[in-house]
């Protein structure tokens, strides 16, 4: 059972800059899929970055590459959001999610590729 626990979220103005945690812990498998989703009231949940920590191979979406960074420290079990030049669109609650192993690269930004999910942090971004 992995278990992953969001942190980092606010409130900031447009152009902005935050940084959400996940804590990862509980696994016993040596390479994970990690990824964030984000999900707007009366919106699909969409994803936003994934990382493959077996050979920190990154992924994003279009609407926020060269603005968010993905990263995970092995060390401190903890995979990063870094958000910058933030803007309005981007509010909504964000959640980390991971699956063990690898995964085909076209899949890692849908939610059905994760088996485990955290609670969320709520990013607001106003204008």
């Amino acid at each position: 059972q992995v278990h992953l626990v969001e942190s980092g979220g606010g409130s900031v103005q447009a152009g902005g800059s935050l940084r959400l945690s996940c804590d990862v812990s509980g696994y016993a498998y040596s390479s994970y899929i990690l990824g964030w989703f984000r999900q707007a009231p009366g919106k699909k949940r969409e994803g936003v970055a994934a990382i493959y920590t077996g050979g920190e191979i990154t992924y994003y979406a279009d609407s926020v590459k060269g603005r968010f960074t993905i990263s995970y420290e092995k060390a401190k079990n903890t995979l990063y959001l870094e958000l910058n030049a933030l803007k309005p669109e981007d509010t909504a609650m964000y959640y980390c999610a991971a699956h063990p192993g690898a995964a085909n690269p076209e899949l890692v930004l849908f939610e059905d590729a994760y088996m485990y999910w955290g609670q969320g942090t709520q990013v607001t971004v106003s204008s």
